[in-house]
């Protein structure tokens, strides 16, 4: 019979490993259970993870860094299991105390414990660490707390976290393959330039105006960048650097916001990914029962594009003062007939909340077909512009070979 080790938490809080003998992972669940155990994990067990059991906590690796979003979304959806399991809050903090192999992670939930102990509300000891949980996740657990539905609350904060993070991975992703293109094509020219031209210059040292000019500039560029090229490295990270400083600026980041959104393929795709932030974001904080208006003007800080955030920011005020959501939207001139129309059959159901999900589950795919479709213009382009490049080069090089040729004729 296979052998499964397994992680649990005991009523009192206390995070309690072990290894069982069972015919499938569901028999060894049963069996926590019947021992009035929470299952946290349970895996096949190996010698590392037979090794690992007999260290606990003392074995694990110790982590290094400041609370990162990952962070957050692992210890959210583990309370989130422990919570929907019948632990207390307090007694679900300690286990993740326990568990925790970040210093910084275990700080902070010692003092989110530390809070909770001394009479204040999960949502208020969240509130003291605002800056790395932000309003959205702020309000999704007092809509928890509200509710008394908390475990299925982070449940869907969870699930709503790992989809934008996907997002954004893919996003990344995509980027990924053309910089590396990008890099090769670089890396080419300075090997070409700084390598291979330079082992012509004796052949055409005495040619002088009797090289064709092609042959010519290439040797000058070849020369140039033997002789200055350190300079040449050190002006390029430095121009990129003041560049990357400069767009870190608020002028900086509202020119280039302005622009990105008017560059050819790349704006639209952006454009649309806004949208998707600002319609999974509402439709997310509308399901759990927050206010529309705190729900708008959270989703409208989820947008990133100020060239986009101000218009959507006009939204909830006119709904304040008695508008239709349908014609707030409209009046933005952000959004698409099809995005109108879903709000409106979704106000006139009272189903705002699941059509803004809708409308995020739509946007989602035109990014992501977007996105392969930008890659599938992009990729042979930098391949072809490498190629040219290479090319010229290489001809030029031939067309001087070609010259002294003749001229020994």
């Amino acid at each position: 019979m296979p052998e499964f080790t397994w992680r649990a938490a005991a009523a009192d809080g206390r995070l309690i490993e072990g290894r069982s003998e069972a015919p499938a992972p569901d028999a060894v669940l049963r069996q926590l259970r019947e021992r009035g155990l929470t299952p946290i994990q349970v895996g096949t067990a190996t010698p590392q993870a037979a090794a690992s059991a007999a260290l606990g906590r003392g074995g694990q690796r110790t982590l290094k860094g400041p609370v990162t979003r990952a962070d957050v979304l692992a210890f959210t959806g583990e309370l989130s299991i422990m919570l929907r399991a019948g632990l207390a809050l307090d007694n679900a903090l300690r286990v993740l105390i326990d568990m925790s192999a970040k210093p910084s992670v275990r700080s902070l939930l010692e003092g989110v414990l530390e809070d909770v102990k001394g009479g204040a509300t999960f949502s208020r000891a969240l509130t003291k660490r605002s800056e790395l949980f932000g309003d959205f996740y702020l309000n999704m657990v007092r809509s928890g707390e509200a509710s008394g539905q908390m475990s299925q609350v982070l449940e869907r904060l969870v699930a709503h976290m790992e989809r934008l993070r996907a997002l954004r991975e893919s996003v990344i992703s995509a980027t990924l393959y053309p910089a590396i293109l990008l890099g090769v094509a670089v890396l080419s020219l300075v090997g070409m330039l700084g390598f291979v031209v330079p082992q012509f210059e004796r052949l055409f040292k005495d040619m002088g105006e009797a090289l064709p000019l092609p042959t010519r500039i290439v040797m000058a560029l070849g020369q140039g960048f033997r002789q200055h090229g350190l300079l040449l490295a050190i002006g390029a990270l430095l121009l990129g650097w003041l560049g990357w400083r400069w767009l870190r600026s608020p002028a900086g980041r509202a020119w280039w916001q302005r622009r990105a959104l008017r560059l050819p393929v790349v704006g639209p795709l952006l454009y649309k990914y806004e949208l998707t932030l600002f319609a999974r974001s509402l439709g997310t904080l509308l399901g759990n029962g927050v206010p529309l208006l705190t729900a708008l003007h959270i989703a409208t800080d989820t947008v990133g594009n100020l060239n986009l955030r101000q218009p959507l920011a006009r939204m909830a005020p006119q709904v304040k003062e008695g508008a239709r959501m349908v014609r707030a939207m409209e009046s933005t001139g952000v959004f698409e007939p099809l995005a109108i129309n879903l709000i409106r059959v979704g106000e006139e159901t009272g189903r705002i909340g699941p059509m803004m999900l809708e409308l995020s589950e739509v946007l989602d795919r035109e990014v992501e077909t977007g996105i392969k479709r930008a890659l599938t213009l992009l990729e042979p382009i930098l391949i072809l512009l490498l190629g040219v490049l290479i090319a010229a080069i290489i001809v030029s090089i031939l067309l001087g070979i070609l010259s002294i040729n003749d001229l020994a004729g």
